[in-house]
């Protein structure tokens, strides 16, 4: 007996709907190689007459765009010749656009041409996971990327049980997770189930989470059309599904947003300000595994009168986890309330009830002492130190993605530091990192340099200044010297006292290991 949720696809039907996906090239290159460039971008901004334009043909993919990307009816012919019509309907993916009952004797199931035109249930949208991985996200229709424009189109589902499908937060999650092997993965607050889809690839054993009901079968929808088994995903709040269980990797793309009430689950944190960002960091703690990590996106309030960094770093300390905070953005409160009453919607109600629901977030903001509110993201490692190192920074710049592997050597390097005193640190030996670039800057047509840039390519793309000394030490790094012979060596050179410089440079080494700019070859 099915336990699918009524009007929701059965996910038992879905290695057929695949394969067909799949002959037609429904993924994510053959929808590039479809649209173009131009089309596949617009509907990341939720413009669809491009992408209408490039799909008019008559060939199976162009009908599967119309159907499932673009959710327009396609004639019932049109769609029997891309998939089973048939098997579709009675799994729920597809249903009459003309309003019939599907049943015995209703002449669908004979003829293709004998039914009328068909529409989807449920968008899906190609995902590419790298490595030549076909998958597909399944969301609620017009939901797809989310925003405003996607509100209220799925037809019968109130806006506050809505599953969204990719958007710029899942891209962005899934680019910085460290994608080392592991045994149990967590994705908590799954949605459907991009995040768990990632884990998959590296995880012996992934379980998924969510509060909604609709969110955790949209989950099984994704993972059951992309080929994904065995993993189990669970309904509940925060980490009650899995009980006392740990994992090597927990990932989350929480319902982060700090609003006045829980109208939206998917967005809408539903606890007082930024107190949901702060329970998952605490909770994460006692569900990892030594050496694992927890990775989330987060919201968090600029309380007047309070250093933003340190209210960060106070809901870490109790943990006991070294931790890496970015924060990439900030708003202040009137254009942080604008940005998510548009995206529910709350416009489109009339100026009196948008100036009320604005005053909501105000009022809101003033009881939590909020002038701004901070985005970004925050990764914990259990690494079992008694000293946890704890780095709480601004990077508004433009980083290269995936930065999965530049989070993990960042850990790996504190571990180093961590291990290593100034004369260990200068028995060492160091490379300077590939990516990394001297500039000189100075007066022109002067002898030397007033100072050195040093400049990275690649990751963080971080850029620090240096003294000519610590210039000259980076660039002699080569992972053949340790670092005090090169430090002597320059003494001798500059005519100085080697015993001054090896007090003085440890601290500048230490800060360019910790950045990225030197590695460790040790």
């Amino acid at each position: 007996m099915s336990t699918h949720p009524p009007s929701l696809p059965d996910p038992a039907r879905a290695d057929r709907l695949r394969d067909a996906l799949k002959r037609a090239a429904y993924t994510a290159d053959g929808l590039l190689d479809l649209l173009g460039s131009p089309a596949y971008a617009a509907l990341s901004r939720n413009e669809t007459v491009p992408a209408l334009r490039a799909a008019r043909g008559t060939d199976p993919l162009s009908v599967l765009v119309r159907l499932f990307l673009l959710q327009q009816a396609v004639p019932y012919a049109s769609a029997a010749a891309a998939l089973d019509v048939r098997d579709c309907l009675d799994g729920g993916w597809l249903t009459r656009a003309d309003g019939a009952q599907d049943g015995p004797g209703d002449g669908l199931g004979d003829t293709p041409g004998d039914g009328g035109p068909v529409r989807a249930t449920v968008d899906i949208r190609p995902y590419g996971g790298g490595e030549d991985d076909d998958w597909w996200i399944v969301s609620d229709l017009g939901c797809a990327v989310g925003g405003a424009s996607g509100i209220g189109r799925a037809p019968g589902v109130p806006a506050s049980d809505l599953v969204l499908g990719v958007g710029g937060a899942s891209t962005t999650l899934a680019n910085i997770t460290v994608r080392r092997p592991v045994r149990r993965a967590l994705d908590l607050g799954t949605g459907s189930g991009v995040q768990a889809l990632h884990a998959a690839r590296h995880a012996s054993h992934v379980t998924a989470t969510d509060l909604n009901p609709r969110a955790v079968h949209f989950a099984r929808l994704t993972l059951a059309l992309s080929g994904v088994r065995g993993a189990d995903v669970l309904g509940g709040s925060l980490f009650e599904p899995v009980g006392d269980r740990r994992f090597d990797l927990i990932v989350s793309n929480p319902p982060f947003v700090i609003s006045p009430g829980a109208r939206l689950t998917y967005r809408d944190g539903g606890m007082a300000g930024d107190d949901l960002c702060r329970t998952l960091v605490a909770g994460a703690a006692d569900h990892l595994e030594e050496g694992g990590y927890c990775q989330l996106l987060a919201n968090w309030l600029h309380v007047e009168g309070e250093d933003w960094k340190d209210r960060i770093a106070g809901w870490i300390a109790p943990t006991g986890c070294d931790a890496w905070v970015v924060q990439r953005e900030v708003q202040d409160v009137t254009q942080y309330a604008e940005l998510w009453l548009r995206d529910g919607g709350d416009h489109r109600g009339g100026p009196a009830e948008y100036a009320a629901r604005y005053e909501a977030w105000l009022d809101e903001f003033e009881r939590q002492g909020a002038r701004a509110v901070g985005f970004g993201w925050i990764t914990l490692r259990r690494s079992g130190s008694d000293r946890p190192v704890v780095r709480v920074e601004e990077w508004p710049h433009p980083v290269e993605q995936p930065l999965g592997p530049v989070i993990e050597q960042w850990f790996a390097r504190q571990d180093f530091l961590r291990d290593h005193d100034d004369a260990a640190l200068l028995a060492s030996r160091f490379r300077l990192a590939d990516s990394v670039v001297q500039e000189q800057v100075g007066v022109p047509g002067a002898e030397d340099p007033e100072h050195v840039v040093l400049r990275q390519n690649r990751g963080m793309r971080r850029a620090t200044e240096v003294d000519t000394v610590v210039a000259g030490f980076a660039g002699v790094c080569d992972g053949t010297l340790a670092a005090g012979q090169i430090l002597d060596a320059i003494a001798q050179l500059l005519d100085e006292d080697p015993v001054v410089l090896r007090d003085r440079t440890p601290a500048s080494i230490r800060l360019l290991v910790e950045q990225g700019f030197l590695i460790p070859v040790d």
